[in-house]
């Protein structure tokens, strides 16, 4: 498949795509296209920015325009991809085209999804939970369902959506075609593939777990206390938008209310927030009303934003595949983009593993941090005057080079600078054979503490009289 002028599509399809000036596909395209319209199921893997969507759209456009009572269901893990997905799907069906479509993510009304619903949308593009919400609710009918699409698959199984996935399936008639396209593919994909994909089509294209060639990747070792303050430097030196993605909510929050009372133009876009504010955020970034995006990983897949310039992981992922996905966010459509990544002492066995996932040959490197190890300092410890004995045959005494052996009862690396009294001096002292109790008694001194002195009880008051007041 050289253009898609030489695809077998329906002719209203064939003029949008050269409305969209779509003249050359991708290699995933060249390849998943042509199987998807043989009815092929589809087992697809590619990086992040190559053209998935369209590879499983165009299939499904014209599966529709041929059977008018098909129905077509797109499931995405998180609604920023759910939304992108759908806005891709109707920038290709013209006028001509007369498919109504449905979104059906949380954090959005559902009288609206409602609508959507009722006005026979034929293809319906959504996240697991909500579809399921209408499921439950019976608002949604699957039956007439002849073509499934799992976009983001190895995202959606870390997510915890493997049982609503399961239940969805259950409403989908067996007479359909899946096409499952993932970034990554890890074994469980693997083995989900061979429960729900019937003789899939195998499709690759290019290596999954190492970001797109054009990004240009760094690395910046910091310690933890002057990440923030490299990371203005940073903001300073490099022009165009940034995207930073850090590891919490809470720190996405409390960077941006930093960095705006410091005059920069930032944004934060996390799980916590509500649809409308996401949309706005997402929206004001793209159209380059702000500069700075601070993120969690919820924007580390789907977010397609040709603007992004740089990607800085102030954090390293939970996961290192994720590494793959956030760099994945610069660099889209053939475009050239940087990825940096801060590193501190406590960071060096996540990053080993993201190397190992990236370059198999990877070897281990040399920890990068010079550690002040503690030279020409004495060991000192709080002496316990309470402290026991270690063991029956030697005594441990207030200086640690110090001991006496109870057999023998000679001294060994005794300390030459304290003065020992004229007795102790002398060899027959050594001689003799003490009880325990007289050697705790020859060194008392040594061990010895003021111990306070009470009053006698015999002095102390015994009766009291209190005066009662007299108010006047």
């Amino acid at each position: 498949m050289e253009n898609f002028t030489s695809i077998k599509i329906e002719d209203s399809l064939k003029n949008s795509l050269q409305k969209m000036n779509f003249i050359k596909p991708t290699p995933i395209q060249g390849m998943a296209i042509p199987a998807a319209l043989e009815g092929k199921d589809i087992l697809g893997t590619a990086q992040t920015g190559t053209g998935k969507t369209l590879a499983f759209s165009i299939p499904l456009i014209n599966k529709l325009i041929l059977d008018e009572n098909a129905v077509a269901l797109v499931m995405c893990p998180t609604r920023e991809l759910a939304t992108q997905v759908l806005a891709a799907i109707k920038s290709i069906i013209s006028d001509k085209i007369s498919i109504k479509t449905a979104l059906l993510i949380g954090g959005e009304s559902m009288q609206h999804q409602l609508r959507q619903l009722g006005n026979k949308s034929r293809i319906i593009v959504g996240t697991p939970g909500r579809i399921n919400d209408h499921l439950k609710r019976k608002s949604l009918n699957l039956i007439a369902t002849k073509y499934l699409v799992l976009d983001e698959m190895d995202r959606m199984l870390d997510m915890g959506f493997t049982p609503q996935i399961e239940m969805i399936l259950k409403f989908i008639p067996k007479d359909h075609q899946t096409l499952l396209f993932s970034a990554t593919l890890p074994e469980n994909i693997l083995r989900i593939s061979k429960r729900y994909l019937i003789n899939p089509e195998r499709i690759s294209a290019g290596s999954t777990s190492a970001p797109v060639e054009k990004i240009k990747q760094e690395t910046l070792y910091v310690f933890k206390e002057n990440k923030y303050n490299e990371l203005i430097n940073q903001f300073l030196s490099r022009k165009g938008s940034i995207l930073v993605f850090v590891k919490t909510r809470r720190s996405a929050d409390k960077m941006v209310k930093r960095l705006k009372e410091e005059g920069h133009s930032a944004d934060a876009i996390h799980g916590d927030l509500r649809q409308s504010k996401r949309d706005r955020v997402i929206n004001s970034f793209r159209k380059g009303l702000k500069r700075i995006l601070i993120a969690t990983d919820v924007a580390a897949r789907g977010l397609d934003i040709p603007l992004i310039q740089h990607v800085i992981n102030y954090d390293l992922p939970q996961v290192p595949e994720d590494y793959v996905h956030r760099v994945g966010r610069t660099a889209r459509a053939g475009s050239e983009g940087s990825a940096l990544t801060f590193l501190t002492p406590d960071d060096k066995p996540m990053w080993n593993s993201i190397s190992k996932l990236i370059d198999p040959n990877f070897k281990t490197e040399l920890n990068k941090f010079t550690k002040n190890h503690k030279k020409n300092k004495k060991f000192k410890t709080s002496f316990n005057n309470k402290r026991k004995f270690i063991d029956q045959n030697h005594f441990r005494f207030r200086n640690k080079k110090k001991f006496f052996n109870k057999d023998d009862y000679s001294f060994s690396n005794f300390d030459k600078k304290k003065k020992l009294p004229e007795f102790k001096k002398s060899p027959k002292y050594f001689q003799i054979k003490l009880s325990e109790r007289s050697i705790k008694d020859a060194y008392r001194k040594d061990f010895s503490y003021k111990k306070k002195k009470f009053k006698n009880r015999n002095s102390r008051t015994k009766y009291f009289i209190f005066k009662k007041h007299n108010q006047k």
